[in-house]
């Protein structure tokens, strides 16, 4: 047996609660292993730990796996009786059966030798409190992001300094300001609701210097190019009358050069107020314009005018755990998303959630991290974070002729065996955003455009729109990928028609309970090398297919069942870039 390919550990998302009654347990072998068995039970089942018992355990097989590029990842769910486990694994491969418990491999001869200390995976007790417990809203909840400046200007007729006109098409750059604000957003809150949109994800708000506002000056302050304290308010007061959540930017890594602490420390140096605020090197050097690569205090990558909080300090984590209070109890917010999540300090995280669920406990809170996010997910600092590694895997598939239907099922399998299941039903998942090249700008090719969406809408988790994709809206990378939305051109045909196939497949995820689902496979009734088929099941077993011909001639489609998306369809023969989506029974 390979033994270097199996690992397991009572720790992170190979054993973890579900809930208070249900137990997850996680393993990973080589593709040598061909079957395994789990032994558990209580631990105290045969008498008090450290004397003359023999525990034995019940065996079940576990049936359930998933394949990587490498590996198989084996699943299972238990429901301990008193909350307790001890358990170890039976692993056979075509010629050998091992025993693998905490400390290692036995054979059954050294496993059954008389006197030995068996050292089994032990979970001791299912604690309630360290259940990591998501919001159960978001999995039904489809997102739009919102990048304010550049989305509507609902009040063209004011007089706000440097802004220039509408632009409906072409380039924009990071300094043009072209006026959209929370009023424009409000007025448009009915054609949020007529795509089927159910949540707005809305990049920063606050008071800055800059058209993206991530370089923050005052958090306690809507800024006066968006509006006020009123307009958020009614804002998000009629979105909520619309079926609509809202969620809004948290840029709690770092500030902006204007921020009155920054200044403050500017100014008094060591002395100040706010010293222990930020991540200063050398304080001779404050002053100094230019990239912050020297070392003289630490900054938003090497930005000097976004200088690095210290979110180690308490007086800043009680700062933010106030201003996030104030947010959730002025405005109502739904969710709050956390700019640069991974740079944070996981004590920073762990006060300030539990200071908001105290407040709201079914706010969403969303770490942008673009790696794996283990660590944050442990059911005390996010509830999900967005899910980079699945957009960027998707892309590499499209992009990448060598890869084959097995490298699609390793990707998608790799993106949902790094978490628990309740992280899994709420990730953010997306295919651009503001921080990426358009969808439609890396292939400029609607029937790949719309391949990939429907893999969006049909992957656990919570699937998010960037605005303008309902018009397949082109963009390269930052800034030109926040260009204005083209208002004046909406109701043009072409445009009208785009719309109403994200329409359908926002409708279809709203609908069909296998889509939301976190239950999937992949199926092998193809021989096609690059044909994509995966199943997806609802609680019932119910059925839906999806198929994707990214192959580069026709398929003929197996069996029957009831189309409920389709392009490059046609009696029976999906053509090269095509989709299926259909409900195919039990």
């Amino acid at each position: 047996m390979d033994f270097t390919g199996v690992y397991h550990r009572t720790t992170e998302q190979m054993s973890y609660s579900l809930n208070e009654s249900e137990l997850i347990v996680n393993l990973k072998t080589g593709y040598d292993v061909k079957r395994v068995f789990l032994y558990y039970g209580d631990p105290f089942e045969a008498g008090i730990l450290g004397g003359n018992e023999k525990w034995t355990g019940v065996r079940e097989e576990i049936v359930y796996k998933k394949r990587l590029k490498h590996q198989i990842w084996w699943t299972t769910t238990l429901v301990p009786k008193y909350k307790r486990c001890k358990y170890y694994f039976e692993l056979h491969t075509d010629d050998e059966v091992w025993y693998y418990f905490e400390d290692g491999f036995l054979t059954k001869e050294q496993m059954e030798m008389d006197g030995r200390m068996l050292q089994c995976f032990t979970v001791p007790w299912m604690n309630p409190a360290d259940v990591n417990r998501t919001p159960d809203w978001v999995n039904d909840t489809i997102w739009y992001q919102i990048f304010p400046d550049r989305f509507c200007n609902g009040t063209p007729g004011d007089d706000r300094e440097g802004i220039l006109p509408w632009k409906n098409e072409g380039e924009v750059k990071n300094e043009e300001r072209y006026g959209g604000n929370l009023e424009g957003i409000r007025q448009k809150l009915p054609y949020l609701k007529e795509l089927g949109i159910t949540g707005i994800y809305l990049n920063p708000i606050m008071e800055a210097d800059s058209n993206h506002k991530y370089d923050t000056k005052d958090y306690t302050k809507i800024d006066p190019q968006f509006g006020d304290s009123e307009t958020m308010k009614r804002l998000v007061a009629e979105a909520h009358e619309h079926g609509i959540r809202v969620m809004v930017d948290a840029v709690f890594n770092h500030c902006g050069k204007d921020f009155a602490p920054w200044l403050d420390v500017k100014k008094n140096g060591k002395d100040s107020a706010y010293a222990d605020w930020f991540m200063v090197n050398d304080w001779t050097m404050l002053n100094k314009e230019a990239s912050t690569r020297d070392g003289r205090y630490y900054s938003f990558a090497f930005a000097d005018k976004m200088p690095k909080l210290n979110t180690n300090s308490e007086s800043v984590i009680r700062y933010f755990q106030d201003v996030c209070e104030s947010w959730i109890r002025d405005y109502d917010i739904d969710g709050i998303r956390f700019d640069v999540g991974n740079e944070v300090s996981h004590r920073f995280l762990k006060r300030i959630r539990d200071h908001v669920k105290a407040i709201k406990p079914d706010i969403y809170l969303l770490g942008e991290i673009w790696h794996d996010a283990s660590q944050w997910l442990m059911g005390d600092e996010y509830d999900s974070v967005m899910n980079y590694p699945l957009m960027s895997g998707i892309h590499d598939f499209f992009i990448d002729p060598t890869m084959k239907k097995e490298d699609f099922e390793y990707m998608i399998n790799h993106c949902y065996t790094m978490y628990m299941q309740q992280s899994n039903n709420v990730l953010f998942n997306l295919l651009d955003s503001h921080d990426t090249e358009r969808l439609m700008n890396r292939f400029h090719d609607l029937d790949l455009f719309y391949q990939q969406l429907a893999i969006l809408f049909t992957m656990p988790g919570s699937p998010c729109i960037y605005y303008g994709t309902e018009i397949a809206m082109e963009g390269s990378f930052d800034p030109d990928c926040r260009r204005c939305m083209p208002w004046d051109q909406i109701q043009t045909e072409e445009n009208q028609q785009k719309i109403h196939e994200i329409q359908k497949l926002i409708h279809l995820r709203k609908t069909e309970p296998a889509l939301r689902s976190l239950y999937f496979h992949f199926p092998e009734a193809y021989d096609e090398p690059r044909l994509v088929q995966y199943i997806k099941l609802d609680q019932e077993q119910n059925k839906t297919e999806i198929l994707l011909n990214c192959t580069e001639e026709p398929v003929t489609v197996k069996g029957e069942g009831e189309i409920l998306f389709q392009r490059q369809y046609q009696d029976g023969r999906l053509e090269p870039k095509g989709v299926l989506i259909r409900r195919i029974g039990r």
